[in-house]
């Protein structure tokens, strides 16, 4: 599909304009099923009416409408803009939690992170609605599509092997709606390709059994879609149905009561191990205009592909990039034309980043301890000393992992005066200048007696991406942008810093990496922890993969005393935090609404605990008013 090999515009041609979805209060699930005004013989006379019927269904995740950015939405009883379907999902998975809170006064919206939402919760239905849309999309696929209509249009060779590898896409694509709808909803309607479609109540379905199908479907077209990575980025693989399956799989103790930790530690062992996936050098190249090129696209299993000429509309990563910049932030930094002041964090996602290494560990690992040191008013012990002693790395040769304020450093040897060395530019001489240590943090430095040079390397946690000059890390007021850090994660740039394809600056190109190979590290370690087979040499060693790449050295590096299911949790927020996981691993650790507080959680300034029922949203009362079948989630 060309549309999601290099983002040209996504044809809304005759095949397209027919799947058109109004939603009100009484209409039954089925009369969600796209409809169309040509026959199917019209419509599936042109071979490419499969190919660009399949594009639809992809965009379904990332447009909202048949129009851009505006004007024909896919579903109705919300703006346009806020009913995208990544929108609707992030919010659902992130505004509920300790990683994000919205400024704006948007009709309920509010009432997410508050937990304090209803049946009525227009957000809470919008989410609904846009899976349903998607299943009925793939539904309809599917049914015009089997081997007997094939065949009654003649379609056969090539054209016969292409479609049969969208329809195992179009399975995967309704297996990842219908896992939201498990995750976010529970016991849901159910409706397949196989219904008549007509007015009817579907039959809701149980969570187990809801579980038991998307396992069914993923299983079974495992051998038809294409081998991991050889298919268009933003199109379902092998490995994207790995992936799913681990996901499925790890949550199974959630929806079905059982643990299924082995059988996720056999997917995400394929996904590791057969998938051909690598990690990016750079985490922010993760969230960059051109991360379908710059070599994040090696790390991603699975992501939604947006442009800012092609896939216009207000949600996505538009919203995520947008909606993230206000206060004193630079809009043109970010590659937009402006900031709209919305969405921000709490402080518990602050203090994941306060973590101190052992630096003690550190240290021990470089080599025997010297009587060369640190001496500064960075130091601890400021100019008087006693000095921070380095370490031996070699013949003259020496290195210290050093908690360091901002001010300056130089090298002494013995505490005595008499020899020591400053320098600049990496340049050491005898009795030169201090050193300037500009900002506080860990700091990997060097010192090579035989070159005399020195470095002065930062060793944080680069995955830092908060933004504090302006803003208060208490959240006094939630309407106001300025309480709370803001985040810098998504940027509408390339790894040069130009502007992505819209120059206006309105419309940007990040994709969003629904799956990507970090988080399957993490998922491995989790497994192991919880049983379900593995290592703890390998766990420590995906993990610290990810460590040296945000610290740019050992020095965040983990062993295995450090690995715990507590750490992991944390670590999923330092290394995901704002791609849409933080709600499902929270109700998975058990620390989303009975445990686990931060601030405004329960719709007060401390924070308080909530009910269980939480853990899931009701199914929304328009939807129980349509079809009265239909039995509400306990609790509301």
């Amino acid at each position: 599909m060309k549309v999601f090999i290099n983002k040209t515009k996504i044809s809304l041609s005759v095949v397209i304009v027919m799947f058109m979805l109004v939603f009100t209060s009484c209409e039954s699930e089925l009369d969600k099923e796209p409809i169309t005004e040509l026959t199917e013989a019209q419509v599936f006379s042109d071979p490419d009416s499969y190919e660009q019927f399949m594009a639809r269904v992809y965009a379904g995740l990332a447009v909202s409408g048949q129009q851009g950015p505006a004007g024909q939405p896919d579903i109705q009883g919300i703006d346009e803009g806020f009913s995208n379907y990544i929108r609707q999902f992030w919010k659902h998975q992130e505004l509920t939690t300790d990683e994000a809170i919205i400024a704006w006064k948007d009709g309920t919206i509010h009432d997410l992170h508050n937990q304090v939402w209803t049946p009525s919760n227009e957000f809470v239905r919008a989410m609904y609605d846009r899976i349903y849309f998607q299943v009925g999309i793939t539904n309809q696929f599917l049914r015009e599509t089997t081997a007997e209509k094939l065949d009654g249009r003649g379609v056969d060779g090539t054209l016969r092997e292409e479609v049969e590898v969208f329809r195992a896409e179009a399975r995967f694509m309704r297996a990842l709606s219908y896992w939201h709808a498990l995750d976010f909803y529970g016991n849901v309607p159910f409706v397949t390709e196989d219904d008549i479609v007509g007015n009817f109540f579907p039959a809701q379905i149980s969570r187990p059994d809801l579980f038991s199908f998307i396992e069914s479907e993923l299983l079974a077209i495992e051998g038809t879609l294409k081998g991991a990575r050889q298919n268009d980025l933003g199109r379902a693989d092998k490995g994207a149905a790995w992936m799913l399956l681990a996901k499925l799989y790890l949550n199974a103790e959630v929806y079905t009561g059982s643990g299924r930790y082995t059988e996720a530690m056999t997917y995400i062992n394929k996904v590791i191990n057969e998938g051909g996936y690598s990690l990016v050098d750079d985490y922010q190249k993760l969230f960059l205009a051109d991360n379908d090129r710059n070599g994040a696209q090696n790390e991603t299993i699975f992501t939604v592909r947006f442009d800012g000429v092609s896939t216009l509309g207000y949600g996505g990563t538009t919203f995520l990039t947008h909606a993230a910049v206000g206060g004193e932030m630079d809009a043109a930094e970010f590659g937009i034309n402006g900031g709209w002041a919305g969405i921000r964090t709490t402080k518990n996602l602050v203090k994941k980043f306060d973590e101190k290494p052992d630096l003690a560990s550190l240290n021990t690992a470089l080599g025997a301890a010297t009587d060369w040191g640190l001496v500064g008013s960075a130091t601890t012990n400021g100019w008087d000393g006693p000095d921070m002693e380095m370490r031996s790395t070699g013949t003259n040769t020496y290195a210290l992992y050093a908690d360091l304020k901002a001010g300056e450093i130089k090298f002494r040897f013995d505490e005595d005066w008499g020899n020591n060395y400053g320098g600049n530019n990496g340049n050491l001489e005898s009795g030169g200048a201090n050193i300037a240590v500009s900002s506080a943090g860990i700091y990997y430095v060097t010192m090579d007696l035989n070159t005399n040079k020195y470095t002065l390397t930062f060793s944080g946690d680069s995955r830092n991406m908060l933004f504090s000059e302006g803003q208060t890390l208490e959240i006094e007021d939630p309407f106001n942008f300025t309480d709370g850090y803001a985040i810098a994660k998504y940027r509408n740039v390339d790894v040069n810093g130009n502007r992505g394809n819209d120059n206006a600056g309105e419309f940007v190109d990040i994709d969003f990496p629904m799956f990507r190979l970090a988080d399957a590290y993490l998922m491995y370690a989790e497994a192991f922890l919880k049983g379900g087979g593995g290592d703890a040499n390998s766990a420590v060693s995906y993990i610290n993969m990810l460590r040296e790449r945000a610290y740019g050295s050992g020095s965040g590096n983990i062993s295995s005393g450090n690995l715990t299911l507590n750490f992991i949790l944390d670590e999923r927020s330092r290394e995901l935090f704002w791609e849409g996981h933080r709600r499902t691993d929270l109700i998975r650790f058990g620390q989303f609404s009975t445990q686990g507080i931060w601030p405004w959680k329960g719709g007060v300034m401390e924070g308080k605990t909530t009910e269980a029922f939480r853990d899931i949203y009701p199914i929304p009362s328009s939807d129980l008013i349509a079809n009265p079948t239909l039995v509400q989630n306990p609790g509301y």
